[in-house]
Parts: structure tokens; C-alpha cells; sequence
């Protein structure tokens, strides 16, 4: 009798997954018009979002993000990738630029809407303190230079914990609160999770799905085989705990987001 109901709680779990991938292809563009219209009233489409993805280093773009790139690039958005570093913490730099380019296009981002950040100040490297002031005055010019209304970036834990994925978040949280980012603009921070959940593959769907978050982005098989080939460009990182990563890790399923509040707008910080 315990062996049915086993097989019927698994059976069961696995049909709320394939419900959950139909209601979020219904619901996704819904989600973004709620996000869209907390800060404007204007109604919103795929194709009236002009979206930037902030990352640190070439293969954050696919381990990170793959999910939310893919379904925008789906819905017609414009996306851009705007990268902080060049990945040289190995002396790769020029080849790491290229695998970026090349999973960018794998994700559907053209070449001309990637820019790739080289600065002493802002080097790929888990033990250097970013500067803040540098990494916000970067990431604003290019928000205001190409008018985005969707900034996606890292939350305070950055996923992995990197340093450099935080120190991304701080920036954006600085432009938030002294509101140098224009109003329209919504900025939202892919929620870190825990280790256990992080390598439930897309057994995760369920609880993500659940738990509170103003947006989601979900790929099916198809999405995840593109989000691989994605990863499979930087080959430069291709050892061995990195084939794990792309089996397990729940990144490459699904991407949670929450709001970065803005304001108040009449403080500075130094």
C-alpha cells in the first residue's frame, strides 16, 4: 500500500509541475504588466519592454538568468546584457568575451545590445571590494543612454555569494535610493535560495511557484536545452562541477525576482 502511494504522491507532483509550466505561459505576460504598472500607468506588452540584465562575469548571463532572457526574448522585449567585467581573473579575457557573445546569441541577444565592462577598478576577482560610486555611475549612464524601464540584476546574496554579484546589488539598491534611476524604470533582484533547493532541478518549480515573488520566469525542456547549449559556449568554465550545475540547479528552470524599492529620492549617500 506504501509503494501506491508513493507512486501516486510522485505522479501527482509531476502533473502540478506540467500545470505549473501552462498557468505561467498564461500568466507571464500578466505578471510583467503588474510589475510594469507599479511605477507607470501605461499598459504594458512584451514588445514595449526595453529590459537590461546587470551581471559581474561572462556565464552569469546563462547560469543566472537563462530563464528570464529566454521568455523576454519570447515575448518580443528587447533585452540587453550589460557585464561589469571581462572575466580575466585567469588571464582569459579575450576568450571569455567571445564565449559571451557567442551564448548571448544562443539566448537571442544580439552582439550590438551586449556591453562588456573592462575596468582596473572593477576586476573578476571574489577577494576585490567593487567600488560602488563606480559600478552605479556605469550601470545609470547605461540605463538612461538606452532608456530601459527593466533593470534585472543579482539580490544581497548574490546566488553564489560572490562578491561581485553583491556588490552589483548595492549599486543598483544606491541608485534606487537616491533616486538617480528614472521612474519608470522598475528594478528587480533574482532571489537567492537555499543550498537544498538550489539543486532541485526543476523539482523546485512548486515551492517557487508558491513562496511570494512580484515575478517569475519558467522554461520548459526546450528552453532548458537552449539555456545548456548557452552554458556549453564558455568552455572556458566547463570543469567538472560546472556539468553539475547544469543538470541540477534549479537556475537553469526557473528565475524568482523581487522589487528593489526606490526612494527616497532626496537623500545621498557617500
Amino acid at each position: 500500500m506504501s509503494v501506491y502511494l508513493a507512486v501516486f504522491i510522485v505522479l501527482a507532483y509531476l502533473v502540478w509541475i506540467k500545470c505549473i509550466y501552462y498557468w505561467h505561459r498564461r500568466t507571464l505576460v500578466k505578471s510583467l504588466k503588474h510589475v510594469m504598472n507599479i511605477l507607470s500607468s501605461k499598459e504594458t506588452n512584451g514588445a514595449d519592454i526595453r529590459a537590461l540584465v546587470v551581471t559581474a562575469h561572462p556565464d552569469d548571463e546563462c547560469m543566472f538568468f537563462a530563464p528570464t532572457i529566454i521568455r523576454l526574448v519570447e515575448l518580443n522585449a528587447s533585452v540587453h546584457l550589460l557585464c561589469l567585467s571581462e572575466g580575466n581573473y585567469y588571464n582569459q579575457g579575450s576568450q571569455r568575451k567571445q564565449e559571451l557573445l557567442n551564448s548571448c546569441a544562443m539566448l537571442g541577444i544580439p552582439d550590438s545590445r551586449i556591453t562588456i565592462v573592462d575596468h582596473k577598478k572593477l576586476p573578476d576577482d571574489p577577494k576585490a571590494e567593487w567600488s560602488i560610486s563606480l559600478a552605479s555611475s556605469v550601470i545609470v549612464k547605461h540605463i538612461r543612454a538606452h532608456s530601459f524601464n527593466m533593470v534585472l540584476t543579482f539580490d544581497g546574496s548574490g546566488v553564489s555569494g560572490h562578491a561581485n554579484h553583491v556588490a552589483i546589488h548595492k549599486a543598483v539598491s544606491h541608485l534606487a535610493y537616491t533616486g538617480q534611476v528614472p521612474s519608470d524604470c522598475c528594478l528587480l533582484s533574482l532571489v537567492t535560495v537555499g543550498l537544498f533547493r538550489k539543486y532541485l532541478s526543476f523539482l523546485d518549480l512548486p515551492l517557487s511557484w508558491l513562496l511570494p515573488s512580484c515575478l517569475r520566469c519558467i522554461i520548459g525542456s526546450q528552453g532548458y536545452s537552449q539555456a545548456k547549449e548557452a552554458m556549453f559556449c564558455h568552455r572556458t568554465q566547463l570543469l567538472w562541477f560546472r556539468y553539475l550545475y547544469i543538470a541540477f540547479s534549479r537556475y537553469m528552470f526557473v528565475n524568482t525576482f523581487q522589487m528593489i524599492p526606490q526612494g527616497p529620492k532626496n537623500l545621498k549617500i557617500y
